[in-house]
Order: C-alpha cells, then sequence, then structure tokens
C-alpha cells in the first residue's frame, strides 16, 4: 500500500476478496451508512480496513475518482488514512424485458488504516475503566483538532454529517482517528441531504 502523503493506489477486486477471505462475516468489523467494514489482512500480515461501499444508484463514476483522488490526500493524525480503492465494473447475466442480458454491476470499495483498539464506542459506558482522564483528555483533543483540519484547513471544507463514538477509531495508542467523513459528497446534493435526515444517525 501507498505510503503517508502519496495518492491512494486503485486495488484489484480479486486482492480484496483474498485478503477478507470473500468479505466473509468472520472478517467484518462493523457498518455504517454507506457500506460495511471488512478486516483485510495480506500474506506479509500487514492489516487494513476494507469498506465495501453499497450498490447505491446514481453516482457519478467522474466524480467518485475525483474525490476519492481530494480524500486520499489528507494528511492529519486524528484522521484516518485512505490508502487505496477498489472501482471495479463486472458484467453479470440478468433478466430483461423476458430476454438474459448482461448488465453491469459495480463494486466500489475504500482501504483504509487498521485502527487496532477499534471505536471509541466501546469505550464510554459508564462500566468502563480501560483508560485513565488524561486519556480521555487526549481523545477529546484529538477529536476537536481533526474537526478543525476537516472545517478551517481545507477548500472547500469537509463536513462530517455522522460524527459520533463509532465513526472514532483509536490506535495501538489511544490517538483517535475521525473516519468515515466525506463519503456523503460522493452522492451529491440530494444524498448529502439524505444524509443529514435518513441515512445519518443520531
Amino acid at each position: 500500500m501507498d505510503d503517508a502523503g502519496s495518492e491512494s493506489t486503485a486495488v484489484p477486486l480479486d486482492l480484496l476478496l483474498q485478503i477478507t477471505d470473500g468479505f466473509s462475516e468472520e472478517r467484518k468489523l462493523g457498518s455504517g451508512s454507506f457500506g460495511e467494514v471488512y478486516l483485510g489482512v495480506h500474506p506479509d500480515g500487514q492489516k487494513i480496513a476494507v469498506k465495501k461501499i453499497y450498490d447505491m444508484p446514481g453516482v457519478d463514476e467522474e466524480q467518485f475518482h475525483n474525490e476519492f483522488k481530494n480524500l486520499a490526500r489528507l494528511q492529519h493524525r486524528n484522521i484516518v488514512r485512505l490508502v487505496g480503492y477498489c472501482h471495479h465494473i463486472q458484467e453479470v447475466p440478468a433478466m430483461y424485458e423476458g430476454k438474459l442480458v448482461l448488465a453491469e454491476k459495480i463494486h466500489r470499495a475504500l482501504c483504509l488504516e487498521y485502527m487496532s483498539n477499534g471505536s471509541l464506542e466501546k469505550y464510554i459506558s459508564d462500566e468502563c475503566d480501560k483508560y485513565d482522564w488524561h486519556t480521555g483528555y487526549g481523545i477529546i483533543k484529538g477529536i476537536c483538532q481533526g474537526l478543525k483540519y476537516l472545517h478551517t484547513k481545507l477548500e472547500p471544507p469537509i463536513y462530517h454529517l455522522d460524527l459520533k463514538p463509532a465513526n472514532i477509531l483509536l490506535d495501538e495508542n489511544m490517538v483517535p482517528r475521525i473516519a468515515d467523513f466525506g463519503i456523503s459528497r460522493l452522492f451529491g446534493d440530494e444524498r448529502t441531504r439524505a444524509t443529514k435526515s435518513t441515512l445519518g444517525t443520531q
């Protein structure tokens, strides 16, 4: 995969199927408004998170490519890094007006750096005693710094629209990284409005 600071690489669907065991349930890490996330393990042991985007009609293909080039350039210690993407068009048989025809099925996925401590969601219950006050303060500060970067350092700015504990991931040192942001921009104004009302969670 790419080093930090470089543009993300196109990843073949066959490779993603290989490293996720065919997007198996055993490799599933979670799901969100726009897709399901799986653990991908390369033969050398390197781990990545693979977000398989739901098949959503109306996505402009040129916009898809341009937007992910932009997302790949984001570099901040409190933003999950995009390291690759998959955009694969497959011809599959389908019935149309009583005839068997070939139809296009588009597979889209994001490859992200893997955060070993999972999401903040599992650390914020009253019963949780897995971190001290200093660590908690660092998590809050890191989230604020990540949001400031997205809102004030980018032109145009990126707004998350669905910030919640499940979208704050923690690395091995409990450093927070905002994930699952900017995806709504891919689906245009109509999709963005839908995200604010129905796809976005409370």
